[in-house]
C-alpha cells in the first residue's frame, strides 16, 4: 500500500502538469542522470532461473557530485526549505551557510545561490521551497561551481517529484491486485492461470508453515508446468510463517505453478499487477472484427512494456533497446502519448561521456537513436529536450562518423554487432541498409542541430546525408532490375536481393516515382524475394507498403500474421512468429524452449500502422503546429478512432461515402478522394487533382464530408 499511495501522489502530480512550468517546486538532477541510474536498477533485476543477466554492454553511472545554482534577485529577505538527496553544502554568493542548512533566510538583493550535492548511491537531487525561489529548470547544473560539462551551461531535470517525503530514488511504478481466473491443484503444487500475459508479484493469502516454496512462471502452460526448463523461478525458504507472502520481484506470466513443500499451506492466490499508469487515448474501430482484437492485443501488449522505460520484452530481455525503442516510442504516439516515457529510455539508452561503442554494441541502433529523437520533436514539439540532450548527440554521431571507412560508409568493426535483423543474410562489409539508416540518421542530426542553433552543424550534416545519398544511389542501385543490392564488400557488390534496404529506402521517401514503383513490384510484391518474419522489420515493410497507398495489401498482411497469432492463443504479440510451427514448438527460440518473448514491444506495431496509414493523422511539423488526416479504408467498410496530439485528440470516422472529423489545435488539413464534387458542412473544398481533394480544417471544428467512392487498384 505504502508503494501504491506514493506513486498515486507522483500519479497526480503527473496531471496536474510540468512543475517547473506551472510554478510549483519541484526534484531536480543532472539532465540523464536519474534515467541512467533507473534503466540500471531495472535492468540488472533480468535473471534466468537462478543465474543473473545484467546487461552486457557497457552501463553508466550518474555523476556523484553535482552543484545547482542559480542567480536571484530578491525585493525583500525570503525563507527557503532546502532538501537533498545526497551530503550537501549551501553557498550564498560563494559563501557557505553555516548551521540550519535545511531552512534558509535569503537577503535581499541580487546573488547566487549554490547547492553542492553528493550522492554515490543515487543521483544527487535538491528540492528548493520558496515564496518565489523554488528548484526547477531555471537552476543550473554542473560538476562543481562555475565548471560545466556537455559543451556549456546545463539547465536541471525534473520529472513532478514535487514532495519533500518523494525523492527520485524512491520511483516504483503502480500496483494493484489482480484475480485469477482459473487455479488448478495438484498435490503440492498449484497451476494458476491469469488470463492473459501480465506482470506483477504473486501473492499468497494466509500463508503459514515452514518448508520450501518455489514459483514457476510461464507465458505458456507449457512454460510454468516445465519445471527444469522454463526462463524464471523464483525459491524461497519460509520458517513458521503467518500471514500473506508477496513474491520479492515482479515477474511477467500468465500462468504461475507453485510447488510448495508439504508443511506450507496457503489459501488463495492473487497478483499485484505492476504498472505504469498511461492514458489510453488512441482508439481504433472497423467494420473487421478481427483487426479490432488485432488492436486491442496490440494495445495491451505497449502497455506492458511501457514501464520505467520502453523495454524490449516483459519477460525476456526486459532490458532497453534502441531499435525496439524507436518503434515503441511511434506506437505510444498513436495510443498513450507519453511524452515522458520516451525521454527517460532515450537518455538512458545514451548514457554519458565519453563513448566508446554503439549503443547496445550494435550499430544500426546507434543510428535508430539519432532517428527516434527527430520522431520525437516531430510528434511533440519539445525543443527544449532536444537541446537538453543534443551534446551528447553531438559526441555520439561524432563517434559514428570516426568509424566511418575510407568510401565515407558505415561497416561493422571489432566490438560492433550488425544486427539488422533475426535473418539469415551477409552482414559483413557495407551494408546497403546501413548506409540508407546512415543518411537517415544524419538528416535528424541536421534537424536538431538547427533547433539547438548549431548553424554550422546543421549544414555539415545535411552536406554529409546528401553525399551519403548520392554514394548510396551509386553503390547499391541496381539499374537493370530496379532493385537494391544486399550490400559490398572489400569493393566487390553482393548482388543478393533483401527486402531490408528497398523498403527503407522507399519508406524515407529517397526514390522518384519510377524507382518507388519497380521497388514495390520487384522486391515487396515478389515472393522470390526473402520473406520477413520477425514483427520488427514487418513494421517497416508495412509502413513502406502503407506509404505508397497499398493500406487494402497491408490490412491482408496484419490478418494473416498478426491475426495467425490471435489463432495461436496469442494474448500478447510475440517477437517472433511462424505459422509453421505448431504445439509447445513455437515458444522455442535461441536454442531454448521457452526462450521466444511471448510480450514483445515491437510485435505492437498495428497501432502505428493504423493510426497513421488507415485514420492517416500525421505531423507535417513539429507538435501537430501543421497535420494531415488522410482517410485510407484499406479495404474495409469503415474506419473510426481517436490520434492523441499535444493540443487534443483528432477524431476520424471514415466510410465510402462520407468522412467524419473533429480537429485538434493546428492547422490541419484533410486529405481524400472523391468520384464526383464533394460536399462538406462547414469549411471550403478544394479540388487538388485527379479526383483528390483537400479542406482545411480548424481548430476544434467538426466537419462532415459527403463523397463517392472512387475505383483504384490497391497495388500500383
Amino acid at each position: 500500500m505504502r508503494l501504491h499511495s506514493f506513486f498515486m501522489g507522483l500519479l497526480l502530480a503527473l496531471v496536474c502538469g510540468a512543475a517547473g512550468a506551472q510554478g510549483v517546486a519541484t526534484w531536480i538532477w543532472y539532465p540523464g542522470d536519474f534515467e541512467i541510474w533507473l534503466s540500471n536498477r531495472m535492468q540488472v533485476q533480468r535473471a534466468e532461473r537462478d543465474v543473473a543477466w545484467p546487461p552486457f554492454w557497457r552501463l553508466y553511472s550518474h555523476q556523484p557530485q553535482v552543484n545547482f545554482a542559480r542567480e536571484i534577485d530578491l525585493a525583500a529577505p525570503e525563507d527557503i526549505t532546502v532538501t537533498a538527496e545526497g551530503i550537501y553544502n549551501v553557498a550564498i554568493d560563494s559563501v557557505f551557510v553555516h548551521g540550519d542548512q535545511h531552512h534558509i533566510r535569503l537577503p535581499a538583493g541580487k546573488h547566487t545561490i549554490n547547492l553542492q550535492v553528493y550522492n554515490a548511491a543515487s543521483p544527487p537531487a535538491v528540492l528548493v521551497q520558496g515564496r518565489t525561489v523554488r528548484s526547477d529548470a531555471s537552476w543550473r547544473v554542473g560538476p562543481r561551481p562555475g565548471a560545466w560539462t556537455d559543451g556549456g551551461p546545463v539547465h536541471a531535470a525534473h520529472w513532478n517529484f514535487d514532495a519533500p517525503d518523494g525523492p527520485p530514488s524512491r520511483f516504483h511504478l503502480a500496483t494493484r491486485k489482480v484475480a485469477p481466473t482459473a487455479v488448478q491443484r495438484d498435490g503440492h503444487s498449484v497451476l494458476v492461470d491469469f488470463g492473459r500475459e501480465t506482470t506483477g508479484f504473486v501473492r499468497l493469502a494466509n500463508l503459514r508453515g515452514s518448508g520450501r516454496l518455489t514459483f514457476h512462471y510461464g507465458e505458456s502452460r507449457e512454460e510454468a508446468l516445465a519445471t527444469t526448463a522454463g526462463e524464471t523461478l523464483d525459491t524461497a525458504t519460509i520458517a513458521n510463517h503467518r500471514g500473506d507472502y508477496v513474491a520479492t520481484t515482479s515477474r511477467a506470466l500468465r500462468y504461475v505453478n507453485i510447488v510448495a513443500d508439504a508443511g506450507l499451506r496457503f489459501d488463495d492466490v492473487t497478483l499485484l499487477y505492476e504498472y505504469l499508469p498511461v492514458a489510453h487515448r488512441g482508439t481504433f474501430r472497423s467494420s473487421d472484427d478481427e483487426l479490432n482484437r488485432i488492436w486491442d492485443v496490440a494495445q495491451r501488449t505497449l502497455e506492458l512494456n511501457t514501464r520505467e522505460f520502453f523495454v524490449d520484452g516483459v519477460k525476456r530481455d526486459h532490458w532497453v533497446w534502441s531499435g525496439d525503442a524507436v518503434q515503441a516510442y511511434l506506437m505510444n504516439y498513436y495510443t498513450f502519448f507519453d511524452g515522458d516515457t520516451v525521454k527517460r529510455t532515450t537518455w538512458a539508452l545514451r548514457g554519458a561521456d565519453p563513448v566508446d561503442m554503439h549503443i547496445n554494441t550494435i550499430l544500426d541502433y546507434s543510428l535508430y537513436w539519432f532517428i527516434g529523437i527527430r520522431d520525437y520533436v516531430q510528434y511533440t514539439g519539445d525543443d527544449a529536450f532536444v537541446k537538453s540532450v543534443y551534446p551528447r548527440m553531438v559526441t555520439l554521431m561524432d563517434y559514428v562518423l570516426g568509424r566511418r571507412n575510407a568510401d565515407g560508409m558505415l561497416e561493422g568493426r571489432p566490438g560492433d554487432w550488425v544486427f539488422v535483423d533475426w535473418a539469415d543474410m551477409p552482414k559483413d562489409g557495407e551494408l546497403a541498409v546501413i548506409q540508407l539508416l546512415f543518411a537517415r540518421s544524419l538528416e535528424a542530426m541536421a534537424d536538431c542541430a538547427a533547433l539547438a542553433h548549431d548553424d554550422a552543424k546543421a549544414a555539415s550534416y545535411r552536406r554529409l546525408a546528401a553525399d551519403l545519398k548520392t554514394k548510396i544511389m551509386a553503390a547499391f542501385w541496381d539499374p537493370q532490375r530496379q532493385v537494391f543490392i544486399h550490400g559490398r564488400k572489400d569493393g566487390k557488390p553482393n548482388l543478393l536481393v533483401t527486402r531490408h534496404p528497398n523498403m527503407f529506402a522507399l519508406m524515407f521517401g529517397y526514390l522518384d516515382d519510377a524507382q518507388a514503383a519497380a521497388v514495390r513490384r520487384n522486391v515487396l510484391g515478389n515472393d522470390a524475394v526473402p520473406k520477413i518474419t520477425t514483427p520488427y522489420m514487418r513494421f517497416y515493410e508495412l509502413a513502406a507498403l502503407a506509404e505508397s497507398g497499398h493500406q487494402a495489401d497491408v490490412t491482408g498482411q496484419i490478418k494473416d500474421y498478426w491475426g495467425g497469432m490471435l489463432r495461436a492463443g496469442a494474448t500478447c504479440f510475440w517477437e517472433q512468429y511462424d505459422p509453421a510451427e505448431t504445439g509447445a514448438a513455437r515458444y522455442a527460440m535461441y536454442g531454448k524452449p521457452f526462450g521466444k518473448s511471448l510480450c514483445h514491444a515491437w510485435g505492437a506495431s498495428p497501432l502505428y500502422l493504423l493510426g497513421k496509414y488507415y485514420l492517416g493523422v500525421q505531423p507535417t511539423s513539429p507538435g501537430y503546429a501543421t497535420y494531415v488526416v488522410e482517410p485510407n479504408l484499406g479495404g474495409l467498410q469503415w474506419i473510426e478512432g481517436k490520434v492523441p496530439t499535444p493540443q487534443g485528440d483528432v477524431a476520424v470516422h471514415a466510410d465510402a461515402a462520407r468522412i467524419r472529423v473533429t480537429a485538434a489545435a493546428g492547422k490541419g488539413v484533410l486529405r481524400f478522394t472523391s468520384a464526383t464534387p464533394p460536399r462538406s458542412d462547414a469549411g471550403t473544398i478544394v479540388r487538388v487533382g485527379d479526383h483528390r481533394y483537400e479542406l482545411v480544417l480548424a481548430s476544434g471544428t467538426s466537419y462532415v464530408v459527403e463523397r463517392a467512392p472512387v475505383e483504384r487498384d490497391p497495388v500500383r
